[in-house]
């Protein structure tokens, strides 16, 4: 690779790198693992960087949603793992403070789903994707995406009440 193509690559990191960290994160459920997955997708990358026409960050992202969906393959289905209750949010002062203590316990909720329902989720809302293209990003059918989605808000709904009191506001507005 030229010294051109190193820069821009180094750029395209130092821009972007955070945003890609935190999708590898809502994908692979913990820093540690977000941070291996980003780098071999970014190594991958960076060995395509030449021919890699226009904005990368697709290209980036769609080598994550393959790795991750290859690496729960790999492991196979695991059995759920039961987990302690999610705790009651902290009496809140202000509505900030109830707001960020409803994303804590969400973000907690989010990491007990299966790996599929949270890489649903993540392509979904998260990345703002249709079923179609969720669907091929992680080689499955639309009719699933859509069965794991239902089933990952349900238990989401059920985790955090306050997210299904948020939910069930934003259906009666529209």
């Amino acid at each position: 690779m030229g010294r051109t193509s190193e820069r821009e690559f180094t750029a395209f990191v130092h821009e972007r790198g955070d945003v890609l960290l935190r999708v590898a994160q809502a994908l692979a459920g913990d820093r540690y693992s977000a941070e291996d997955l980003l780098q071999n997708a970014l190594a991958k990358a960076y060995a395509r960087w030449p021919r890699i026409r226009g904005d990368a960050e697709p290209y980036v992202r769609q080598i994550l949603y393959h790795d991750q969906v290859s690496a729960w393959r790999r492991r196979g289905r695991r059995p759920e793992v039961p987990h302690a209750e999610v705790p009651e949010p902290p009496a809140a002062d202000t509505q900030h403070d109830h707001e960020t203590a409803v994303r804590i316990l969400l973000r907690d909720a989010l990491l007990m789903l299966p790996p599929r329902q949270r890489a649903v989720l993540v392509l979904r809302y998260l990345e703002d994707q249709s079923v179609e293209q969720t669907a091929t990003a992680l080689g499955c059918r639309p009719g699933t995406v859509a069965s794991q989605a239902s089933r990952a808000l349900t238990k989401l709904r059920q985790l955090v009440p306050e997210f299904a009191e948020m939910t069930d506001r934003e259906e009666a507005i529209r």
